[in-house]
């Protein structure tokens, strides 16, 4: 007997810790669907963030279909006449032609082709990023930007005994990293070089992290780069920068900033003392950071920032062309 009265009590000590197994079990989201004030907060985010995904959508694809109208893309999915190209001159010397931020190779064809005419083979690659639909502008990164100078440049020396570069705005800070760490480079070429940021370009790209969710894209801001109303009507430019787009410019600019003192190959600097986004004194202060022992910067006027293709730009041409001659060995 008292075997068994201690057994019932042990049963019933372990009954009583037991959980109430009939218990409602309630979701995590109980409380708040339970409080009319919490379910309509929760309603007005969900169509809050519907609506502006919505909204943004909307928004890219009107502008890239007004980007693709000013500018209709191939079958490659490369805007007509922004096409990386190359002349070809088998055994001759070679340059690399870099375009500009936001821009193609089709700024640098006059230059290009009048190069050719000099006995040069030329080589103008599109960058990554550009020329294409603007969703690919969205996605650009500066590595990927520096990585296409370096390899375009390591396939033309593999061809080619005597390769010079010559770089237009952004490509001439590509230019100036490529050139910095290329023994023997002969000669370089900066025109409108972008070797230094304007503090707004710099602020909107160190916010770009946040505006960039909202607004995929926003219209340049630095005024008319091309003052030729002809040539300014061929531009092939997006017209309009994205948050990526900044950021690898940004980041591109202050890697050549780090690399100008390292520079050593001869090179010429050309500037609009009325570039529109290149301050005279900015370019003055990035030419005197360029640690070539010789190095000369010449000034024209009467253009903006694309002097490749606007006014004055036969004279441009007829310096760089000059200068690469220049600087070939005495056997070419």
């Amino acid at each position: 007997m008292t075997l068994a009265r201690q057994s019932i009590e042990r049963t019933r000590t372990v009954s009583t810790t037991l959980p109430h197994l009939d218990a409602p079990t309630r979701s995590p989201h109980a409380a708040t669907l339970d409080n009319p004030s919490r379910m309509i907060t929760f309603a007005i985010v969900v169509v809050a963030c519907a609506w502006f995904a919505w909204w943004r959508a909307k928004y890219l694809r009107s502008l890239n279909e007004a980007v693709s109208r000013r500018r209709p893309l191939g079958r490659d999915g490369i805007v007509v006449g922004g096409e990386g190209f190359v002349l070809e001159r088998t055994g001759a010397p070679a340059i690399l032609l870099l375009h500009g931020a936001g821009d193609t190779p089709q700024t640098l064809r006059y230059l290009g082709d009048a190069l050719h005419a000099k006995g040069f083979h030329v080589a103008a690659p599109l960058l990554p990023g550009h020329g294409r639909r603007l969703s690919a502008f969205m996605r650009v990164t500066a590595d990927q930007l520096t990585s296409a100078a370096r390899t375009s440049y390591e396939n033309l020396t593999a061809q080619h005994s005597w390769v010079g570069i010559i770089g237009l705005s952004m490509g001439g800070a590509l230019a100036v990293q490529v050139a910095a760490d290329a023994t023997g480079l002969p000669a370089l070429g900066l025109v409108a070089p972008y070797l230094v940021i304007p503090a707004k370009v710099d602020r909107a790209a160190r916010l770009s992290w946040f505006w960039g969710v909202f607004v995929p894209a926003v219209p340049s801001a630095d005024g008319i780069s091309v003052r030729d109303p002809v040539e300014r009507e061929r531009s092939l430019a997006y017209g309009v920068f994205t948050a990526a787009g900044l950021r690898a410019l940004r980041q591109t600019v202050r890697r050549a900033v780090r690399a100008s003192p390292r520079l050593r190959a001869p090179t010429l600097v050309i500037q609009s003392r009325e570039d529109n986004r290149i301050q005279v004194a900015a370019a003055e202060q990035a030419f005197a950071r360029l640690g070539a022992s010789e190095k000369r910067l010449e000034w024209i006027t009467g253009a903006a920032h694309i002097i490749t293709v606007d006014y004055g730009r036969d004279a441009v041409i007829a310096l760089l062309a000059d200068w690469m001659q220049k600087h070939l060995p005495s056997s070419v």
